[in-house]
């Protein structure tokens, strides 16, 4: 039986234009450019990448910084459009790509759990119905009436995930969330990653911990300056990356 395909990447490329002059403030940019006296050079943040994700796996996106591994999760969240080829997904995504994407920083830990459910499209009487469930999974309790501008970064990215992975969806997207929080919490999280792939759910995580890509992870797309450079099954893939990076 023929694998069905939940994520499809073709030929995407993406550019950016970025100032060749350093700029102080956004007044000065903006006199800058109004006056063209700001120049630009294009950045070439993912070139030509295709593959394709199938139905239930979990896939890992490696490579070192300015790789383009969040450039290419935030396309095939619907963040950002292509600048050439296409992305077509099949199903609801749950995206946890950056730190706080979501929150009011002023609102309390108890507001900032409906309001989160409210933008991932969850109705309030469910969200009130698993209220509890996020306050113990993300370890809050004790905060739920407390602004999120005081938290930890590890205390934002446990509400964060506690919210996004509240129901199954058709692919969750982590880019590097993981990898903020406490040991115990990370395998709390490798615990519920695992629940939902056994759902059906289908993943794909960026992360710079390997040992957590070859636990997690039943292939790898390794991305060099852009490019693709492999794509593969784990360990084939990690052991060649971490060669590399010696």
């Amino acid at each position: 039986m023929q694998q069905q395909a939940i994520v499809k990447v073709d030929h995407v490329t993406m550019r950016f234009n970025m100032p060749k002059e350093k700029v102080d403030n956004m007044k000065e940019y903006l006199i800058k450019t109004l006056k063209k006296q700001i120049r630009f050079e294009e950045f070439v943040a993912l070139s030509d990448v295709t593959f394709q994700v199938f139905r239930g796996e979990v896939v890992g996106i490696v490579g070192l910084n300015g790789s383009g591994k969040s450039t290419l999760l935030k396309i095939i969240s619907g963040i950002l459009e292509p600048s050439e080829g296409s992305v077509k997904t099949y199903g609801a995504i749950s995206p946890l790509i950056e730190l706080g994407a979501g929150f009011d920083m002023d609102l309390t830990t108890r507001e900032n759990i409906f309001l989160n459910g409210s933008v991932l499209g969850f109705d309030r009487n469910f969200v009130r119905s698993k209220y509890d469930e996020i306050l113990d999974f993300s370890e809050l309790r004790d905060f739920e009436n407390v602004a999120v501008k005081n938290f930890s970064s590890g205390m934002i990215a446990r509400l964060g995930f506690a919210i996004a992975t509240l129901v199954k969806p058709d692919i969750l997207i982590v880019d590097e969330i993981l990898s903020v929080g406490d040991f115990l919490f990370q395998q709390k999280c490798e615990k519920r990653i695992n629940e939902l792939m056994s759902g059906g759910t289908t993943v794909l995580i960026v992360s710079h911990a390997i040992e957590q890509i070859e636990r997690l992870c039943s292939r790898v797309v390794w991305l060099e300056h852009g490019k693709i450079r492999m794509i593969g099954e784990t360990q084939d893939v990690c052991d060649l990356y971490k060669i590399s990076e010696r």
